[in-house]
């Protein structure tokens, strides 16, 4: 699978719920329908809370992988 290309990239590292998804939602709302982010994540809650969070609010989890030990890229297409 080639890499997905990201329009913003967020860096949460050292960031807890809820603040992992508030922040990650209010830079989905500054995108354009069909643009994706790139959220970078490092704490297990919200490995399962902000891609859960995202589908409820309507948006596409393209893809959620682990890239270290304790390091999750998540990558979310704005659909509306």
């Amino acid at each position: 699978m080639s890499e997905i290309k990201a329009d913003r990239e967020l860096d949460l590292k050292g960031e807890v719920c809820p603040f992992t998804f508030v922040k990650s939602k209010l830079i989905m709302e500054q995108m354009e329908p069909g643009q994706i982010l790139k959220v970078i994540l490092d704490y297990p809650p919200s490995v399962e809370n902000v891609p859960k969070s995202m589908r409820e609010e309507g948006q596409e989890v393209i893809e959620l992988k682990q890239i270290g030990d304790n390091l999750w890229e998540l990558y979310v297409r704005k659909v509306k």
